[in-house]
């Protein structure tokens, strides 16, 4: 009996997954309602009650909700008002001006790096997009060099350092603590976007391109003449936030967290764990930040114009929060299934290494809906059933993983492989590849080097 029901559970699981795969990938149904539908499966095909597969997904989607819904709502409204604010030119201005001539995709990786914890990626690149090709016109450095190195970081950031909303289901799903989490990944994403930017520097070369002085959405391929030299964009810091206000609502909620995280780690006490505790608690952070972008960045918008960017941001809340929960709500099934523990005894008795789970499940997700999002979150609420049952798998990394796997490699159904290549100006499909597909193949690599050097030592 007890071998009918391993099967039982096994065929509930990979039904799930293929048929949230086949829903989002072939029909008009949204990847929501499909990992519920998901869910729904995967329960009563291993056997439990209809009541038993209700219940499950209201407290795991309830409880997912409840411990991370206000951040993400926080920080996407937060993202909204710095991407129309013009903070992130000035943060690129910053660093251009800091590191001097010839550092340019140093410093758009800095940017990147940097920008995308509160802006998605793909509206972070269009806004610092013509940024790029200012100085690629200033410099006569080569546009695919400098788009490439902040498409990359962006895209790292994105998919690794909370509370960017995917790294931040992980950190639910996972039971970790937001500040430990954003240690681990700040140090994994830092040589992967090295990786990006060694990338970045070779297909510039390959594909040299500079925008033309005529018309800046027309790209040529050879060296600007020492006349077109001597015409250059103006790129100053007029109209813009100051350089402190710019950084603050991302660094001073990043600085509070880990703060808390740290106090608790060197065991604070009294009531200064009390105050630190509560300004560093993820919820009072995030909120920190957006009271200084709402504030700060915006201070000098008119009421209804801010009002307005905060409602549509919240209507792109909605949306994460709604699809993290219904991540929670399909983890919360498999764990009441019992297919977690069945599975995790199954990856015991094969020696085959935890992280290898997650990792391979967000790489394939990602390859396969073209969203790293999407693929971190589904491997995410189902992987972390399995792992937090399994002997000796440090929590931090498994998450880690699902992360950086959910880098995999793009393809043409992916949004971003179309904002980077089309923004940047290229046309010819060989060298979309070239440029793009090149870029996340070499992150993915390193990535899973970093990830399993990681594993080993931590």
């Amino acid at each position: 009996m007890e071998d009918v029901n391993v099967i039982r559970v096994i065929i509930g699981l990979a039904v799930a997954i293929v048929l949230i795969l086949y829903f989002v990938t072939r029909t008009k149904i949204h990847v929501f309602p499909a990992m519920i539908i998901g869910a729904l499966a995967a329960g009563l095909l291993a056997g439990l009650p209809p009541a038993d597969v209700l219940n499950a997904i209201k407290k795991g989607f309830g409880g997912t909700i409840g411990s991370i819904g206000i951040i993400i709502g926080f920080g996407v409204m937060m993202g909204s008002i710095f991407e129309v604010s013009g903070a992130a030119k000035q943060m690129a201005i910053t660093f251009i001006k800091l590191l001097g001539k010839g550092k340019e995709d140093i410093a758009m990786m800095i940017t990147g790096f940097i920008v995308s914890i509160p802006v998605f990626c793909d509206s972070a690149f269009v806004v610092l997009s013509p940024l790029s090709k200012s100085l690629s016109r200033n410099t006569g450095r080569s546009l695919t060099t400098l788009s490439c190195a902040l498409g990359t970081a962006l895209l790292v950031t994105h998919s690794l350092i909370p509370p960017t909303p995917g790294p931040l289901a992980i950190t639910s799903y996972f039971h970790l603590d937001i500040g430990v989490f954003m240690l681990y990944s700040s140090i994994a994403a830092i040589p992967i976007s090295l990786a990006g930017l060694a990338y970045s520097k070779w297909v510039g070369n390959k594909i040299f391109k500079l925008p033309s002085v005529e018309d800046s959405s027309v790209l040529i391929d050879r060296p600007y003449t020492p006349e077109e030299l001597e015409t250059t964009d103006t790129m100053d810091s007029e109209g813009l936030p100051s350089t402190f206000i710019s950084f603050a609502p991302i660094l001073i909620p990043i600085v509070l967290i880990l703060l808390n995280t740290g106090g608790n780690m060197l065991g604070f006490s009294g009531s200064f764990k009390v105050v630190i505790a509560t300004l560093g608690h993820p919820v009072v952070a995030v909120g920190i930040g957006l009271l200084i972008a709402i504030y700060g960045l915006a201070g000098t918008m008119e009421k209804d114009k801010v009002v307005g960017i905060l409602d549509d941001s919240i209507k792109q809340a909605g949306i994460i929060v709604f699809v993290t929960g219904a991540g929670g709500a399909l983890g919360a099934v498999l764990k009441s299934s019992g297919a977690g523990n069945q599975i995790a005894q199954a990856l015991v008795a094969a020696h085959i290494p935890g992280i290898i789970l997650p990792y391979l499940m967000a790489f394939l997700l990602r390859i396969v809906t073209g969203s790293a999002t999407v693929g971190m979150l589904t491997a995410g609420s189902i992987s972390a059933p399995i792992i937090l049952l399994i002997p000796g798998v440090n929590p931090y990394v498994a998450g880690l993983a699902c992360c950086i796997g959910s880098i995999g490699v793009t393809n043409i159904h992916d949004s971003y492989f179309w904002v980077v290549n089309r923004t940047t100006g290229l046309t010819d499909i060989k060298e979309m590849l070239w440029h793009w597909f090149g870029a996340v193949f070499s992150l993915s690599f390193v990535g899973a080097i970093v990830l399993f050097v990681m594993n080993a030592v931590m």
